[in-house]
């Protein structure tokens, strides 16, 4: 090939959908990879690059092309995104990758199996090492749709699809929101793309790294307790759709990005323990500090709970938690007891912790207190809870470090996080848990 026409294939390739997004995700400029890589008689249907976003994150990302047999995945395009997980691993930079395409060239024939495998078993590779984001922004269908649903955060536009099933049964992204695939939707491609954008600032380049970094700022004086303690204009939700009674949010705490998780009272599900368990993995897989504002009467099955506690347990990221309401039995020992190992716990004047729930207490304890009619029980039982289940009572036990206003909480939270910036443990070697 002429000089003359690698530089009319490269004037094309610039021209298309894909290469577009690869350049509004990095501020217009980005090194490309592979650009002359070949699939048949056209380009291979994926454009692949490498530059910095938002002025201070390395990243490498891959947008398939549906300008070329509509973004079919072929040996070219396996290649070519391996080729970007390789040196991914190789310099500890995130992988972006935005997802439009058909499914696959059958025409390769078994080929094609080894290239889906080999991309797959790329960013399974990566899994921890690195940060992956995956943004969908058309079809993503078939075994495209497992790998990018393997990495650390999913994407979407509203109207793509998102389905393992090859007929795109259950693919509208409403579904896979409330099913807790999705952690983001988005209007538009614009949109997708600014939201992949905004993310990557929460996050490290690799797992020895640190974020960036934000400019702090106070916190806001309404909203609920996590906009009160969090730096003002941080917070980014996570799988809003997905589960009833925990909410997850990536934040900044004084210029420090940190993961927050916020239990709403009542009792966790399966969907709320999955959201917090995964959410905190992926938090300790970076280091990146976790909050925990807890508020639950328990979950509502022992499955669940040892994921949560499971979760728990095994991270070495900074803990800190603070009980905002009641934190009873299991609830407490996961997420703000010993079960998690937490580095810090606080709890506000009011909050109840106890070891079953306090209805139960009063009437294993002291069943007289409940002869009194049924419409005052409840009284009954809130005053015995404020005497003997109190913040104060498990401070004087050592169950908590320390109880707090609300007003002093943010500053506590942040001196403690400043005193586990240089947090280390050595664990036991193992190949992984079987929890």
């Amino acid at each position: 090939m002429s000089i003359e026409n690698i530089a009319q294939a490269k004037a094309e390739s610039a021209q298309t959908s894909a290469y577009k997004t690869l350049s509004a995700f990095f501020g217009g400029e980005f090194t490309e990879i592979s650009p002359l890589s070949k699939s048949k008689d056209t380009y291979a249907e994926v454009v692949a690059g490498y530059g910095v976003v938002n002025e201070c994150i390395e990243a490498y990302a891959f947008a398939q092309n549906p300008d070329l047999c509509g973004g079919a995945m072929s040996k070219a395009q396996a290649a070519k995104i391996k080729k970007v997980y390789d040196l991914a691993l190789k310099t500890g930079k995130p992988v972006v990758g935005f997802y439009n395409s058909k499914g696959g060239r059958l025409d390769e024939g078994n080929a094609l199996l080894k290239g889906f495998g080999d991309v797959l078993n790329g960013a399974s590779k990566l899994s921890g090492v690195v940060p992956q984001i995956s943004v969908v922004l058309g079809d993503c269908i078939g075994t495209g749709a497992l790998n990018a649903v393997s990495a650390d955060f999913v994407i979407a536009t509203k109207d793509s699809r998102l389905s393992l099933d090859t007929m795109g049964n259950n693919s509208d992204i409403e579904y896979n929101s409330k099913n807790g695939i999705v952690n983001i939707t988005a209007e538009n491609e614009e949109e997708a793309v600014e939201k992949a954008k905004d993310l990557l600032t929460y996050l490290p380049e690799n797992n020895i790294s640190c974020p960036c970094g934000f400019e702090a700022q106070e916190a806001e004086d309404n909203g609920c307790i996590v906009h009160r303690t969090m730096d003002a204009g941080s917070i980014l939700k996570l799988s809003k759709a997905y589960g009833n009674k925990a909410r997850t949010v990536m934040a900044s705490l004084d210029g420090t990005s940190v993961g927050v998780i916020n239990t709403l009272g009542g009792t966790l599900n399966g969907d709320d323990c999955n959201k917090i368990a995964k959410f905190v993995r992926m938090c300790d897989a970076f280091s990146i500090p976790v909050i925990t504002f807890v508020n639950t009467d328990g979950f509502e099955d022992i499955k669940s709970a040892v994921k949560v506690s499971s979760a728990y347990a095994e991270a070495t990221t900074a803990k800190i938690s603070v009980v905002t309401g009641k934190a009873v039995g299991a609830a407490y020992i996961a997420m703000a007891g010993s079960g998690a190992n937490a580095d810090f716990v606080f709890a506000l004047p009011d909050a109840v912790i106890s070891p079953v729930n306090p209805e139960a207490v009063v009437l294993i304890n002291e069943p007289e207190k409940l002869n009194v009619p049924v419409a005052e029980q409840a009284e009954v039982v809130d005053s015995y809870a404020k005497e003997k289940l109190s913040a104060e009572k498990a401070a004087e036990n050592s169950y908590v470090d320390d109880v707090l206003t609300e007003e002093e909480l943010r500053y506590a939270i942040i001196n403690a996080k400043n005193i586990l910036d240089s947090k280390r443990v050595e664990t036991l070697s193992k190949k992984h848990s079987t929890i």
